[in-house]
């Protein structure tokens, strides 16, 4: 071999040393979410490419089924997790995950935030918020329910698909829903609505699929789904039902693991999520309303905030210390 030949052989493998090396040097930021939020058509694959253009790191999204199972992952693997923030968490499981005692308090600015209710928390940081309602093909229905009482009245024909509050966040909001909206009536009413369900699933996407399918004739959803329907898909025949008595928040949550060595690099992630090129992903990817007002506005098609007066929560203790006692009284009063 040539002195030449010797030379260039000895200039690739330190080249490529090098780049072993800086690629050693690149830190990665794990993030344990949901499944459609790390899917190719979810926010998070552009997340990661913008935030990957300033911060010389890798992002990694973990996906499980739900924001619930991200958690009991987390959980189970305790301080050896190589979860460096949990993203999708809500407001209805927020005191839950705050008395695990495994998030750290984050840094992040949130003055610019503008959410429909009042909420506000040193463990976690908001990304995006919906409303939970009834969505029905209005090429079908002309006049939908616009109350609880109203789809009490339906005849029994009538059918709706819910979800299980035990395995679904939209599911567990519709019981918080009731509870928000009637109080000491929620039972009375899950009796009186009970004829009209068809089904109980498990998930979200089964009871959506029932709906798309002919077989209700509505489907617990968010107000922002038929914006969905009518940007990716032209089609503007499905709606959200407006009930009288306000719809309840859904306020999505990140937050970052105190056994986290990526406490920094994580802080500046979240600066990004609620930052304005962050937020510009959430409307179009995972449906959602922005945490802060865009600069070139909602997306052309995209459905408006409700009424301020129309936004329904209960504070996290109140969820906390009583969800189980809420999810036992509506299966009771549907007989399930």
């Amino acid at each position: 071999m040539s002195f030449q030949k010797i030379g260039l052989a000895a200039l690739v493998g330190f080249s490529t040393l090098v780049t072993a090396a800086v690629a050693q040097d690149k830190p990665t930021l794990t993030i344990y979410t949901y499944d459609s939020f790390a899917a190719d058509w979810g926010p998070g694959p552009q997340l990661k490419a913008g935030f990957e253009q300033n911060c010389n790191c890798e992002v990694d999204f973990v996906a499980a089924d739900s924001s619930i199972s991200a958690l009991r992952k987390a959980q189970l693997e305790g301080p050896t997790t190589e979860a460096d923030i949990i993203l999708g968490l809500d407001t209805s499981v927020a005191a839950e995950a705050r008395n695990t005692q495994l998030f750290t308090d984050h840094n992040v600015d949130l003055s610019a935030l503008e959410l429909p209710v009042d909420y506000a928390s040193d463990k976690f940081v908001p990304f995006d918020y919906g409303y939970f309602a009834f969505v029905y093909d209005s090429s079908k229905i002309d006049n939908p329910p616009s109350s609880f009482e109203d789809l009490a009245a339906m005849d029994e024909e009538f059918k709706i698909a819910i979800q299980d509050p035990r395995s679904s966040t939209p599911g567990l909001g519709l019981v918080l829903w009731m509870k928000a909206a009637k109080g000491d009536q929620a039972e009375e009413l899950w009796r009186d609505i009970a004829p009209n369900i068809l089904t109980v699933t498990k998930g979200w996407s089964e009871a959506y699929g029932l709906f798309l399918e002919g077989e209700v004739d509505m489907v617990l959803s968010y107000s922002s789904s038929p914006s969905y329907h009518r940007i990716a898909e032209e089609e503007d025949k499905y709606l959200a039902a407006q009930f009288e008595e306000g719809h309840y928040v859904q306020i999505e949550l990140a937050g970052i693991l105190e056994s986290s060595d990526q406490k920094e690099l994580a802080n500046q992630f979240l600066d990004y999520l609620v930052s304005q090129d962050g937020q510009a992903i959430i409307p179009t990817t995972n449906w959602m309303f922005p945490v802060v007002p865009l600069d070139d506005g909602l997306p052309e098609g995209f459905d408006t905030p409700l009424p301020e007066e129309n936004s329904l929560i209960l504070n996290d203790e109140t969820v906390g210390q009583n969800t189980k006692q809420y999810i036992d009284d509506f299966f009771a009063a549907i007989g399930q």
